[in-house]
């Protein structure tokens, strides 16, 4: 059994995707709402055809799916984070550094009893991370 998290970025979804690609070294695979063989009536808002209907990015051992959703470009992203377990404190700060660009430090990174890096901030998409050092 697996748990993966699917996030709904309710319209910003393509643009996330990029935004994690490369900083992260992501795998992506996308499906849009105009390749469904079997269109729900509703399901989309008019012209929202070339929205995200799924996302799957690959991260390492880990996989993350994602969706335009409804896309009424309202997305919450509130009661968890992502957690990114670096081999190092320079991997740590580059992360760090490139998911807070827009967003918001919100427990700047340093040094704990429990690692040499560890750091929380929102990116800007609302999507809550943690980054934290191997021990």
């Amino acid at each position: 059994m697996q748990v993966q998290p699917y996030l709904f970025f309710d319209g910003r979804c393509e643009e996330a995707v990029e935004f994690y690609r490369k900083p992260l070294g992501a795998e992506v695979k996308i499906l849009r709402y105009k390749d469904n063989p079997e269109p729900q009536p509703g399901m989309v808002p008019a012209g929202s055809e070339n929205k995200v209907m799924h996302a799957h990015l690959r991260i390492g051992d880990t996989s993350i799916m994602a969706s335009d959703g409804r896309c009424q470009g309202k997305p919450s992203f509130q009661g968890f984070s992502l957690t990114l377990t670096v081999p190092n404190d320079a991997e740590a700060e580059r992360l760090f550094g490139v998911l807070a660009e827009g967003g918001q430090a919100q427990m700047p990174l340093t040094k704990t009893f429990f690692s040499s890096r560890f750091g929380m901030l929102a990116d800007r998409f609302g999507v809550g991370w943690m980054i934290i050092v191997e021990q």
